[in-house]
């Protein structure tokens, strides 16, 4: 996932000594080799280390990087990951003010951070093809390791988006051009087009992966088993809902 979480909290003060020692127990180091900014909410982040090499990461695993306070992190699912270089890129969506946006828009090249993991998020493993993705923000590094990866072929990818042209500037940076965005509706009335087009394509035996709002992905999933599409063709994975942090 991509940050989008952080919606009421501030930053916090800096850790203390026994919670820097447990960050070093508990996570390993990285440095911020670059940063790209292709959108103003939208952070492209590459990070570099001895720790991230000869690592075994697949599509759909998380990382959780320590925002700098007691043992809080937040959590990224890498869009690629070079085990040979130990090199991995993030897309990091800067909403809101919390310990998560603010690390994220104050991140320049040089800083060091904390992480933790490859770990299991989202299980690809038995997923066939074609596939077509759901998901918002939060799902585009996602939808990029897809694109670039085993399951491209065929692969489709429908997005409910809050600001339509920043969103296809970025999906347009991440060689995502040709992914399909929505705009968000207030009464959320722009899912209606959505479950129609899942409805079509789950027809073809595609396969369904929805990712991002837990709202929306509930009511897809529902919508998806009422038309009698198989549980075992469907893999959903929420990364946030409104007033909530830290569901992945």
């Amino acid at each position: 996932m991509t940050q989008a979480a952080d919606v009421s909290q501030r930053a916090a003060p800096p850790p203390g000594r026994v919670t820097r020692t447990l960050i070093r127990w508990l996570m390993r180091p990285a440095r911020v080799a670059a940063v790209e900014m292709p959108a103003p909410l939208f952070r492209l982040i590459d990070l570099e280390g001895d720790a991230l090499k000869a690592v075994a990461w697949v599509v759909g695993q998380k990382i959780q990087i320590a925002m700098g306070s007691g043992l809080s992190a937040r959590t990224y699912t890498p869009m690629s990951w070079d085990a040979e270089r130990g090199r991995t890129r993030l897309l990091a969506f800067a909403h809101g003010d919390g310990p998560g946006s603010l690390w994220v828009s104050g991140l320049g090249a040089g800083d060091t951070c904390a992480f933790a993991g490859p770990r299991r998020s989202l299980d690809l493993s038995d997923i066939g093809t074609p596939v077509v993705l759901f998901g918002d923000e939060t799902s585009f590094a996602l939808a990029a390791a897809l694109h670039h990866g085993p399951h491209a072929a065929g692969a489709r990818y429908l997005l409910e988006v809050s600001n339509l042209a920043e969103a296809q500037t970025v999906l347009a940076a991440i060689g995502l051009g040709t992914a399909t965005a929505i705009g968000r509706a207030a009464d959320d009335s722009h899912l209606t087009a959505i479950e129609a087009e899942l409805l079509r394509l789950a027809a073809g035996r595609t396969d369904i992966i929805l990712t991002g709002k837990a709202s929306s992905i509930q009511r897809l999933s529902r919508a998806l088993k009422m038309a009698g599409v198989a549980s075992s063709r469907i893999k959903a994975k929420a990364y946030w809902a409104p007033g909530k942090v830290g569901l992945d």
